[in-house]
């Protein structure tokens, strides 16, 4: 059977109906739908973007009305006392497109360690979550409990209400009760839905929404002080939305599963302010006593605020899962002069190590590299593209492409759908 290339008119009422019946799809999918609907036709998923974004078929708008993008905000704590990580750096603003950043007070030598951080929140990768949930890992630091004949139980755990939670020892249990108490589920059973629903997603940033809201409710239940402290870090972190994120992925034809964004939104909910039995209310009383400010409650609680978090932990959360106060200040360059690393045999799965990796100058700013940096430009620029900072022009990508074929296609987008999907709620695949 010969292929056959159908009419620009037959193929827009052929994709116009397929859209009426399925609304919620895509584009991806509706290109499948196409493809199998009519086996004999020949018509790339770029022909079908294209006819469905100019009739409007699409969350995106049409290209000639493509609106200005919008980069991540961020904000600097005045009175962030640098000097507990490190005399080595300060921090820079460098104006309200970049935002702030980090650079050297004294020259810094290649090799040379600049600061080591513990982490203000821990939602620690998917594998060793699992070890936390089986008590093979401290449910505070993350360190493996293989050798560890001091591990202590989480007090909370009885029979009736089991708690999975182990620690180091008890110097562990009780730093964990920045956060543990409500993610307990012996202690707040409303929690074990959002936290489950974490973990068969694989997002990452929905559990440390988890952890950080946590640390923030039991805090402002400490001190007026304690709170404010936190408050500031969190508030000063880089942030874009999640619908300011896909607005410039919506015209490639990558859009949000916003369904699994509003099932976070009511586990999540549950979890924290409004659990579902009275049994769960009452657990829930008994840790938060104190009613939320306004302003505070509105900012964790309304739908808007929920989706500011989750796209707040997706720009700052480290690889392994820990979002740090220092840490995120770096700003990103494919050419990286320092990295992260995971040495300190302590707590080496969540204590970072920042290290220069090459001489850097008084006033040279710090980078790290978001993505990996031995990929490829167009790769770099596929997984970069989830950041929601366009596509990359540090000096490296800038050399790179004067080097690309003029008709060379500048992204992929089975491979950003594919990078975005346990990042932030992608459907369309």
């Amino acid at each position: 059977m010969s292929a056959v290339v159908p009419s620009e008119d037959e193929l827009k009422q052929t994709l116009i109906a397929l859209k009426s019946e399925n609304t919620s799809l895509g584009i991806p999918k509706l290109h499948a739908l196409l493809v199998a609907g009519h086996p004999d036709w020949t018509v790339s998923e770029k022909r079908t973007r294209k006819i469905l974004q100019n009739e409007g078929l699409t969350n995106a708008p049409p290209p000639s009305s493509k609106q200005p993008r919008l980069y991540p905000s961020s904000q600097i704590i005045k009175e962030l006392d640098i000097s507990k990580w490190t005399d080595k750096v300060e921090v820079k603003d460098f104006g309200k497109r970049k935002g702030k950043g980090l650079v050297a007070k004294v020259p810094i030598a290649e090799g040379e360690v600049i600061w080591k951080e513990d982490p203000f929140v821990l939602a620690p990768e998917w594998g060793i979550y699992d070890l936390q949930a089986t008590s093979r890992a401290c449910a505070y630091c993350s360190t493996p409990l293989t050798d560890k004949p001091m591990a202590v139980e989480c007090p909370s755990s009885i029979s009736a209400a089991y708690c999975p939670a182990r620690f180091c020892n008890r110097l562990c249990l009780t730093r964990s009760a920045i956060t543990h108490p409500l993610l307990c589920p012996a202690r707040n059973s409303a929690a074990v839905p959002l936290v489950n629903f974490a973990r068969q997603t694989s997002w990452q940033a929905l559990h440390s929404v988890a952890q950080c809201t946590a640390r923030l409710l039991l805090a402002y239940q400490q001190s007026e002080e304690a709170f404010e402290a936190d408050w500031k870090v969190v508030k000063a972190l880089a942030v874009l939305g999640m619908e300011e994120r896909f607005a410039d992925l919506a015209a490639k034809g990558v859009e949000p599963d916003r369904a699994i964004w509003k099932k976070a939104y009511q586990v999540y909910v549950q979890a924290f302010q409004d659990p579902p039995t009275e049994s769960a209310k009452k657990k829930l009383a008994k840790i938060l006593k104190k009613p939320l400010r306004e302003d505070v409650a509105k900012e964790l609680f309304e739908y808007d605020g929920f989706l500011r978090s989750l796209g707040r932990m997706n720009l700052n959360q480290e690889t392994h899962g820990g979002t740090y106060v220092l840490h995120s200040h770096l700003n990103h360059s494919c050419r990286p002069n320092i990295s992260v690393r995971h040495l300190d045999q302590r707590t080496a799965l969540s204590r970072i190590t920042v290290i220069a990796k090459s001489d850097i100058d008084v006033g040279q700013e710090l980078f790290v590299s978001y993505v990996d940096p031995d990929m490829g430009l167009k790769e770099r620029r596929i997984q970069l593209a989830q950041w929601g900072f366009g596509a990359c022009r540090c000096e490296r990508c800038l050399d790179e492409e004067k080097d690309l074929p003029k008709d060379e296609d500048k992204g992929d987008l089975d491979g950003l759908v594919s990078e975005l999907k346990a990042g932030f709620g992608v459907g369309g695949s």
